[in-house]
């Protein structure tokens, strides 16, 4: 049995400190699978959330922590890719390791000029803004936009691509005057939360039209405002929950039905689903799920490709010093510092991606 060293949690894992290294067993690619030795991963909020036990892993996932990665192929059963070759890609589980098994379909080449810090800062953050913005809140060129934790990963990303593809109007909030400040050098008009009321400044700024879409990484605090602050046929796409699931008040269903508005949960990682929705069964189902991790390989197949051949040259062109978008990189930690890393990004220190080198 071939060992290799992976990250583990001990008891409840409910602090950073319960995250340690050990030995584990080497996972063998299966057909259609690569095995890449790991030379860079990002973290999620969601690592977070699974190793305090609160983020239910899909049928047969590996309880290792990590769903994107960056890395060398060592071992192939598919036909995409050789060994040596230079790759990052997404996986259901397991980046937090000396080696990964993913299939070929959810992994990419990584072009010469891109190094494994970058490439590893791609995919979660950059295809859960794409899939937000364009895949489930259909926003055209010209709508305007309202992004929420704009100083995150997602919400920088999200920033840019909505300015990239033509957006009218660009609004975002942040916790912090520093994190406003950046998020308004990457191109939207930024709120602070914490000293500013950003539904009255939305409704200002848009002459008390509101913003065609929002996408929400907050959750139930912010519910009355997210449907005060939307056009009529707006929609409101949630992205994530630190704000809490339950609202404070009573739903009050009569604003949605009087603005037609449709309203739609997305997550980004992975279990067997059904390919791609189509638009009808997004009309259809107001109020379905989006995570990328409960998607299907072909769906996340389908992105990755996607958003490769519509915006990847734009960020690579970037990581070469031209003019493109930013990855936004935080702060570089080694793996084996990997609870400084989680204490850093619980403390909401961040401004940007989180990446762990071995």
């Amino acid at each position: 049995m071939t060992q290799m060293r992976a990250v583990q949690v001990k008891g409840d894992g409910k602090t950073a400190d319960d995250l340690y290294i050990d030995q584990v067993e080497r996972p063998k690619p299966q057909k259609g699978q690569v095995l890449v030795k790991v030379n860079a991963f990002g973290l999620n909020r969601m690592d977070i959330m699974q190793r305090q036990g609160f983020y239910p892993l899909p049928p047969g996932v590996t309880d290792i922590l990590g769903v994107e990665f960056s890395g060398v192929v060592e071992e192939s059963a598919g036909a995409k890719f050789n060994k040596g070759d230079a790759v990052f890609g997404l996986a259901y589980g397991g980046a937090y390791a000396e080696y990964i098994c993913v299939h070929e379909g959810m992994v990419s080449a990584k072009p010469e000029g891109v190094t494994d810090v970058q490439a590893a800062a791609i995919c979660e953050n950059w295809l859960t803004a794409y899939q937000a913005l364009y895949w489930i809140g259909e926003t055209e060129p010209g709508q305007s936009v309202l992004i929420h934790a704009g100083g995150s990963g997602v919400g920088l990303a999200a920033v840019q691509l909505a300015k990239t593809f033509g957006a009218s109007k660009i609004f975002a909030t942040a916790g912090t005057d520093d994190k406003v400040k950046f998020v308004g050098q990457h191109g939207a008009t930024c709120f602070n939360y914490k000293t500013q009321d950003w539904a009255e400044e939305v409704s200002k700024a848009t002459d008390k039209a509101g913003v065609n879409v929002i996408i929400d990484l907050v959750g139930a605090s912010y519910w009355e405002k997210n449907i005060a602050s939307l056009q009529r046929d707006g929609h409101l796409v949630l992205v994530g929950l630190v704000g809490g699931r339950q609202t404070e008040k009573p739903l009050d269903l009569g604003m949605l039905l009087f603005k037609r508005l449709r309203v739609q949960g997305q997550s980004f990682v992975c279990m067997p689903n059904p390919i791609r929705p189509t638009l009808n069964s997004f009309q259809s189902a107001r109020g379905t799920g989006t995570t990328l991790r409960s998607r299907s390989l072909e769906y996340q197949s389908e992105l990755l490709g996607e958003f490769s051949e519509k915006a990847l040259h734009k960020l690579f062109s970037r990581c070469n010093g031209q003019n493109g978008l930013d990855l936004v990189i935080h702060k570089v930690y080694n793996w084996e510092h990997i609870s400084e890393a989680h204490k850093e990004m619980e403390d909401a220190k961040n401004t940007g991606k989180i990446i762990c080198t071995l």
